[in-house]
């Protein structure tokens, strides 16, 4: 145990001994309590002590508190029976919050608040049996009365106490200073308000309001601090006779022991109200970060993509965004065009003859409504410029629907495929006096329409999905947090990495194509790229029925290459072999070595590759018919990536696969001797 851990635990367990001495003293004359006994301290020293001293100072605490209760004035054998089950509860505690893991317990989540207060209630159900258990033996009091009393006292204690020593969001505190001074002065004023006077016991609920703003406006620890403050004024008026609470006992003819249970009752409210509110407020300003760091990355994308026009508009067709690809493409500047239709960039000719080729009415409205479906995405259209020229665009327009599966706008991603069509008419005259050579431009055509279509639904889509879910967040269709608001954030920083992965298997397979992908030849351990690019794809079987296992050797593997490609490599096969694997199955990525080389073999029992397709598996842009069919998604380019890599360092790709059995690729790599 480091030495600022154990003057911690020394401090702590002297603390629970002078207070637990004050608790028992305080309590009410003719009772059968020990007051509010500091077992929240208790178990703090347990939590900053090693895991192999727990039990070490859960008998501590049980000693203690047996010295405590003994000198505090209760019989032996009474004393005995509750600092056993103090004891115990301190464990019992200790074992739910720590949860077998290292460290501080945290209080930042609905699952950590959960927890806590289970953890915190079965701890003063262990006293409460401990203590019926002792009162019933000895004859110490009505066994339910006194164990009622001693169980709310702990669980107060435990409430407003253990907090303290939990990790915490640590957030700063929203409100300026001059509104915290403004909360404690209320917060003592209110305080006193309520625990001088006797007769009126309604004002207890005034101190809820005042607990509650300072824990949305106030740091964690200085919104705990607060609770402390009211319950600290609670405990020490009553003490001496004042509040609502210290005359009960002989107003309404109760037993004296109704005073401590009222009293801890009221600090149990007072947690319960400042903890979940105070964690309410830590994940409003990290969402709140986190979806403004998530704002400015889709605007940056959206304002860098210069070469494409993205417009957005309502669910009426008003233009509510247009980017600088848009402004270069249409000659337009924003403010042009904001509140106008898009019907602006179309003439009544280009309207005309896409509802012929769509087959519905010669109507903007309708023609809008056909290209909005996913066939349709890819096609060209024709735009009017600002200065009237007309110039082919290749568009895809999508609709934005809120969860309540309403349209709430549209967003347009086209491109200028002017020069590509001319080129392509050129083309086709040309081919019409070389039929030898026609097929083979023929196929050269269809590969490149095959890109554009692949391209087009894998990278605009993300972008019309981030922009629609950006636009709902800046609109405020959400509102406050909400479980809806935080999946339209989840959305936003999935399709982000989605389009980022996919620009960089284009740029690399651009590389690849030039010959222009050069390695960084550096001496690593195989090993080591291999847990690395298993560690990056683990995320993606969270939540779901797989059994993945990774394998390697004891030893280290040299080997002579470039660790971002090798990573990428591994990323792309056990990536693909989750994808592909349904629930239930298994994923295993292995590393092997022999005389010659090293082999990374990855295997599955996924839905494997019909025989006809595993020899184009490695083309550019090919995907099996089973993995269209079952609408898996994919832009076709990782494994061709991945055999281009191996390649390059020297080695071999293989496929073995099994339709409905599962697929199993081995990677050869040379090591070095």
């Amino acid at each position: 145990m480091a030495t600022s851990s154990r003057v911690g635990v020394t401090v702590l367990m002297l603390t629970t001994a002078v207070l637990g001495l004050a608790a028992v003293d305080a309590a009410p004359a003719g009772g059968r309590g020990i007051g509010i006994w500091p077992v929240g301290a208790a178990i703090a020293a347990l939590l900053l002590s090693p895991r192999r001293r727990a039990r070490q100072l859960a008998v501590l605490t049980a000693l203690v508190a047996l010295a405590t209760i003994w000198v505090g004035g209760r019989p032996p054998t009474v004393a005995a029976g509750l600092a056993v089950g103090i004891g115990l509860e301190t464990w019992v505690v200790w074992w739910i919050l720590t949860d077998r893991r290292p460290g501080r317990p945290r209080l930042m989540t609905n699952a950590d608040l959960a927890r806590f207060l289970g953890g915190s209630a079965l701890g003063a159900c262990v006293v409460w049996v401990a203590t019926f258990a002792t009162a019933a033996l000895t004859g110490f009091g009505t066994p339910w009365l006194t164990a009622l009393t001693v169980g709310t006292a702990q669980l107060c204690s435990l409430l407003t106490v253990l907090p303290f020593f939990l990790q915490l969001r640590g957030h700063e505190p929203t409100a300026a200073i001059v509104e915290r001074v403004v909360q404690w002065v209320l917060i003592v004023t209110v305080s006193l308000l309520v625990f001088l006077p006797h007769d009126f016991p309604g004002l207890v609920f005034m101190v809820l309001p005042v607990l509650a703003w300072g824990a949305l406006r106030a740091g964690p620890y200085e919104a705990l601090a607060q609770t402390v403050a009211v319950f600290g004024v609670a405990i020490q008026l009553t003490t001496f006779g004042f509040g609502p609470f210290a005359d009960v006992p002989a107003t309404y003819g109760l037993p004296v022991d109704t005073r401590p249970i009222l009293l801890a009752l009221f600090g149990i409210a007072c947690a319960l109200v400042v903890v979940p509110m105070m964690l309410i407020a830590g994940e409003q300003l990290a969402n709140a970060r986190f979806a403004a760091a998530e704002r400015d990355k889709v605007q940056n994308i959206v304002n860098g993509a210069t070469g494409v026009a993205i417009i957005g508009t309502d669910e009426a067709g008003r233009i509510t965004l247009f980017n600088p690809g848009a402004q270069r493409l249409l000659g337009y500047a924003p403010e042009e065009v904001m509140g106008e239709t898009t019907r602006l960039f179309h003439t009544d000719q280009a309207v005309k003859e896409k509802a012929h080729e769509l087959g519905v009415g010669d109507d903007f409205t309708e023609v809008a409504r056909a290209l909005a479906a996913p066939r349709h995405a890819g096609t060209d259209m024709r735009f009017v410029r600002k200065d009237g020229v007309e110039r082919n665009h290749s568009m895809t327009l999508s609709q934005l629907v809120d969860d309540r599966g309403r349209v709430t706008g549209y967003v347009s991603t086209s491109e200028d495929v002017t020069e590509r069509v001319r080129a392509q008419e050129v083309l086709v005259e040309a081919l019409e006096a070389e039929r030898t050579a026609a097929e083979r431009l023929r196929e050269i055509d269809r590969v490149k329409e095959s890109f554009v279509s692949s391209v087009s639904h894998e990278l605009r889509t993300p972008i019309t999905s981030i922009v629609g879910y950006l636009e709902m967040l800046e609109e405020g269709e959400f509102g406050a947090v909400s479980p809806a608001q935080a999946d339209a954030l989840r959305r936003v920083s999935a399709n982000s990495s989605r389009l980022l992965l996919l620009i960089d298997d284009l740029l690399t397979l651009s590389r690849v194509e030039d010959d222009g992908l050069v390695l960084a030849s550096r001496a690593l351990d195989l090993r080591l790229l291999v847990q690395e690019g298993y560690d990056v794809v683990s995320p993606a079987w969270d939540g779901r029925r797989l059994d993945v296992r990774l394998e390697l050797p004891d030893e280290p593997v040299p080997f002579l290459g470039d660790r971002d490609m090798i990573e990428r490599v591994v990323v792309n096969l056990v990536s693909n072999a989750v994808k592909f694997t349904p629930d239930g199955g298994r994923v295993a990525l292995c590393l092997s070595t022999s005389d010659d080389g090293a082999t990374i073999e990855v295997s599955d029992t996924g839905i494997g590759i019909p025989p006809e397709e595993r020899g184009r598996i490695f083309s550019r842009f090919f995907r099996s018919t089973t993995a269209q069919k079952q609408a898996i998604p994919g832009s076709g380019l990782g494994l061709s990536i991945a055999r281009a890599v191996v390649e390059k360092h020297g080695g071999r790709i293989e496929l073995e696969s099994h339709p409905g059995e599962g697929t199993t690729f081995r990677v050869w790599l040379p090591i070095v001797t």
